[in-house]
């Protein structure tokens, strides 16, 4: 009997306590249900007072911004002004630079493409090397009528002298023309580039020096080569200026330029010249397969005339010559050189009319493959 008791109070309390844990806990899911609820009434509460202040401010923000980039025609603000530059850049230089350059006689390829008499040819490496500074070509073909030539002249920041075979004849006074013709426009106050390469090197030398006969004979035919800067060389402001050290370097050591001459100036005949040590100086020489030392890059005193022995454009821009250098520092050679001209013809003050830049910029006329051959040009311009 006091066994059953014990036993039903046993059963009994364990229901009660039961019972007693099941209300405890709906109480505390209830309360905790209740504190969640107000717990998020209150949060929701707090980020629509921080949330809607915020959305405010940065609609305001956001439509003051598209005021200021929606700008008329002329206007200055935070976008970019339809100007020919940039409003951090120098406005008295020129964006849109232009440079003629001079064909040369024949096709470029021997007769192989083009074997009429009045035929002239551009190679397309040396319009690529201008274009990828950042400047357009406009074509002056050298026997095309002087009123022609006069008003392409016109319409140009600078001028380039390509490589070539020929000194004498209307090519050699049309180089003398143009060049008397750039030394005036420095002259008279507008900047005006001329970068004179290979044979455009021994036609200046000729015409400054006032000596036909000022050229001697290397062997430098398909040769790649060293720059060695004279022991007095200053390459500030000189196409040299912006070089890295190190490539600087590597050009006294390393064969990144190509030559492809046969003619040249000794450092010996050009400084006995008055005439031509008092217009150039020296800024590097180069040795020809036989040890033979000749002037390779020159700089004019007081004109923005650079000459080069070498050619600059062919480490990028042509295939056909076996010891063209193709390595990554002879390409940035000619990407530098390049680039210095282009930075000198934007110093010019010409600004031609669009229409007649358009009207006679190269892209008008369609180059001709000519690098099957596996000599020569990869490309050429051909007028005729």
């Amino acid at each position: 009997m006091h066994s059953r008791f014990h036993c039903n109070s046993i059963s009994d309390f364990s229901d009660n306590q039961r019972e007693q844990d099941t209300n405890d806990s709906q109480h505390r899911v209830a309360s905790s249900a209740s504190s969640s609820s107000l717990s998020s009434a209150r949060y929701s509460e707090i980020w629509n007072c921080l949330w809607t202040p915020l959305l405010i401010s940065l609609s305001k923000e956001m439509n003051s911004a598209k005021a200021q980039s929606i700008l008329l025609p002329g206007e200055v603000g935070l976008g970019c002004p339809r100007l020919s530059s940039s409003p951090t850049s120098d406005a008295a230089l020129y964006f849109r630079p232009v440079i003629g350059i001079l064909s040369h006689p024949g096709d470029g390829a021997s007769g192989r493409l083009n074997n009429a008499t009045n035929a002239s040819y551009i190679a397309a490496s040396y319009v690529k090397f201008v274009e990828s500074a950042g400047a357009r070509v406009i074509p002056l073909i050298y026997n095309e009528p002087a009123e022609i030539l006069a008003e392409k002249l016109s319409l140009v920041n600078g001028v380039l002298f390509t490589g070539g075979k020929t000194k004498r004849g209307l090519y050699y006074e049309i180089v003398e023309r143009i060049f008397k013709h750039v030394l005036e426009k420095n002259d008279s106050g507008d900047h005006f580039p001329l970068f004179a390469i290979c044979l455009g090197f021994e036609l200046l030398s000729m015409i400054i020096s006032k000596d036909d006969g000022i050229l001697e004979r290397f062997n430098a035919l398909d040769q790649a080569s060293t720059l060695q800067f004279t022991e007095k060389s200053n390459i500030g402001g000189t196409v040299f200026q912006r070089f890295p050290p190190e490539l600087l370097k590597k050009l006294t050591t390393d064969c990144l330029v190509m030559q492809h001459h046969q003619y040249g100036v000794s450092p010996e005949r050009f400084q006995e010249n008055p005439l031509l040590s008092s217009f150039f100086r020296i800024l590097t020489t180069s040795k020809d397969e036989d040890g033979k030392v000749y002037v390779s890059t020159v700089q004019a005193y007081n004109y923005p005339v650079s000459a080069f022995q070498w050619h600059p454009e062919k480490n990028a821009f042509e295939w056909g010559l076996s010891m063209i250098p193709h390595t990554e520092d002879a390409v940035q050679v000619t990407q530098l050189v390049a680039n210095s001209f282009i930075s000198e013809a934007r110093k010019s003050s010409n600004r031609p009319p669009a229409r007649k830049v358009l009207d006679n910029l190269i892209y008008n006329y369609s180059p001709t493959y000519c690098g099957k051959a596996g000599r020569g040009y990869d490309e050429v311009y051909i007028f005729s």
